[in-house]
């Protein structure tokens, strides 16, 4: 049954203890081979990077943000486009309030991307004001509808269904900056005909109640 529920993957393992054995031996890996993968695709879309919480010994939880946690963060990687994956990391601790260590803090403020002393580090605000045409290239960029189709189609496997405040909510901070609020409103709608008429969503339930679900 955990193989179901947790999508092939168990919930726990069997033998706890040879489970740890391997991880001693490198055997295994505690958190999978897509962690990589995940941070280098948060940090593209300039949200928040994945957190892990160790704390429970047999289980790992793991927490995604889908939405701007620090402007200036976001600002900052739509800027800098040549941030080393440890920098990124490191500037997203410090968007969130925790520790980095003082070699990172040093480099970091060598190149005038953070402000503050340890241990209240923020964000430089020379950064968050900052704009140009690379940046202004990005964020007016308009992704193909696959990209959004698909967002909304991994929202819904995860979470069984969506409403539709739950899609503007998951899209509008994506779409690009060329649309006014109404056009991106517009935009959502024929992305949610267009998976209808393909047969990959259907709507249920009327009015406020209504929700799209796979179909």
């Amino acid at each position: 049954m955990d193989y179901v529920t947790e999508e092939r993957r168990p919930k726990k393992y069997r033998n706890y203890k040879l489970a740890q054995a391997m991880v001693q031996l490198n055997m295994i890996d505690t958190m999978g081979y897509g962690i990589h993968e995940m941070y280098e695709k948060q940090a593209k879309r300039y949200l928040p990077l994945p957190d892990y919480d160790l704390t429970m010994p047999q289980a790992v939880k793991l927490i995604i943000y889908g939405d701007v946690v620090d402007p200036a963060y976001s600002k900052l990687l739509i800027k800098n486009t040549d941030l080393s994956i440890m920098e990124i990391i490191a500037l997203d601790r410090v968007q969130k309030g925790q520790n980095i260590s003082k070699g990172m803090a040093r480099e970091l403020q060598r190149k005038n991307l953070i402000e503050g002393r340890r241990p209240n580090y923020y964000v430089s605000s020379s950064v968050a004001e900052a704009t140009n045409k690379k940046a202004k290239y990005i964020r007016n960029r308009i992704q193909d509808d696959t990209f959004y189709m698909q967002l909304i189609l991994d929202y819904i496997d995860k979470y069984e269904c969506a409403t539709r405040p739950d899609i503007d909510s998951l899209l509008i901070p994506t779409l690009s900056e060329v649309l006014d609020e109404k056009q991106k409103i517009t935009k959502i709608g024929h992305l949610l005909t267009k998976l209808r008429k393909i047969e990959k969503i259907e709507n249920v339930g009327v009015g406020r109640y209504s929700k799209w679900v796979m179909k």
